[in-house]
């Protein structure tokens, strides 16, 4: 039972951000066409509403499967999904259609992710809690392989066909999720949940608070290479949108490969801090390796090292903050999500701020970020032990 609730989540996971990928080469063309003075603008804001209403919603969803299950909230958040890509596949003329497909992207999103990770946390018991949180990485790091290439792909069909797509997808999962999808929240725990109802921020206390800090850096560090490393590339050695495509799959195929490979099978409980700092050095090589660049090679195997590193660091993270947790896990999750979300609101923004100053600034600040994040894992740790220190002298 356990093994087929975990492959419907993961096929549900794969689908939603296969849909996230799929926007990446077509909704800039979309919006050329309605709007072509303004697209980049237009681009930037539909990026940013996305992941901001998603910031402000992914606790409340998080927060309400803990109160009445997680089925109906992951059975909401996909058939939202589908809607939304619906509508934008019909936006073709209209931008303020397409600006409330991403206002529903967002707000279903959380209905999703983060109680997914809730889910996982539900089924797999805590010394195989980080192989669990091992493929839902590897689900997302699949689906955000694949969608730039199915969206580029569908798109010579027309600039709607990955978008209809994507929908038509997201009902084939709502149907295994509607039919198979098991509720993982046992009723006594649902009841409890509902007498104490917890804010996002009860999840944002004592040792966790620095992980929670330590997951939005490497998701800003992320999103700030992701909004730049194109301009980059054209600076650098001509980069063609069709190359930056081969760039993102290498770093996403690469990090799929390690969370379902080292991760999974390698990583036992108590190991993940020692993975995580692993992790963050790599990730700052990778970004320093980076800013050498001059030719698609070695920005390739730039960004191959850099997947290794963050393919390594958010499963483990994911999966301590789940371990540690002393609220709810929809809670704890919905709070992880949203740190995921803001890192994703502000990364772009400031990423973008810091290549008109030094193109190479974005990736020195992303290397720093990641080797200063050391620091939170020391903090983490530190307040991790004497916690558990003190436990041990008052059970004593």
């Amino acid at each position: 039972m356990r093994d087929k609730r975990l492959l419907i989540v993961m096929a549900i996971l794969m689908t939603t951000f296969i849909g996230f990928g799929i926007i990446i080469p077509v909704m800039p063309e979309m919006i050329k066409h309605v709007n072509p003075g303004n697209a980049e603008k237009h681009t930037g804001y539909m990026l940013a509403l996305y992941s901001a209403v998603s910031f402000i919603l992914s606790p409340y969803w998080g927060g309400l499967s803990d109160r009445i299950g997680r089925r109906p909230i992951i059975i909401i958040g996909v058939t939202g999904f589908a809607i939304s890509f619906l509508l934008f596949g019909l936006s073709a003329d209209n931008l303020t259609l397409m600006y409330l497909s991403r206002v529903l992207g967002g707000l279903f999103s959380g209905a999703v992710t983060s109680v997914i990770v809730a889910y996982v946390a539900d089924i797999t018991p805590p010394e195989q809690r980080t192989k669990g949180m091992g493929l839902v990485g590897m689900s997302i790091g699949f689906g955000f392989t694949i969608g730039p290439g199915v969206g580029g792909l569908l798109s010579q069909i027309s600039l709607a066909a990955p978008f209809y797509a994507a929908s038509a997808m997201a009902l084939i999962t709502l149907f295994f999720a509607v039919t198979m999808l098991k509720e993982s929240l046992p009723p006594e725990k649902r009841r409890q949940a509902s007498e104490k109802r917890e804010s996002r921020w009860t999840a944002f206390t004592g040792p966790l608070k620095f992980l929670y800090v330590l997951a939005f850096f490497v998701t800003f560090t992320l999103a700030g290479m992701e909004a730049t490393l194109q301009f980059f590339g054209i600076q650098r050695f001509d980069v063609t949108p069709l190359q930056v495509g081969i760039l993102f799959f290498v770093c996403g195929f690469v990090g799929a490969l390690v969370q379902g490979g080292v991760v999974r099978r390698r990583i036992k409980k108590g190991q993940e801090p020692q993975y995580i700092a692993i992790g963050l050095v790599i990730s700052a090589i990778g970004f320093f390796m980076l800013l050498a660049a001059h030719s698609l090679w070695w920005a390739t195997l730039s960004l191959a090292v850099f997947g290794i590193g963050n393919s390594l660091i958010r499963p483990c993270v994911t999966s301590l903050i789940t371990q540690k947790t002393t609220v709810g896990q929809g809670v704890a999750s919905g709070l992880s999500s949203s740190m995921d979300s803001l890192g994703r609101i502000l990364g772009p923004l400031v990423g973008t701020f810091l290549f008109t100053l030094d193109l190479r600034l974005p990736y020195v600040s992303g290397g720093i970020l990641c080797l200063a994040a050391l620091f939170l894992l020391m903090q983490f740790r530190r307040m991790d032990s004497a916690s558990g220190a003190t436990n041990t002298v008052v059970q004593e």
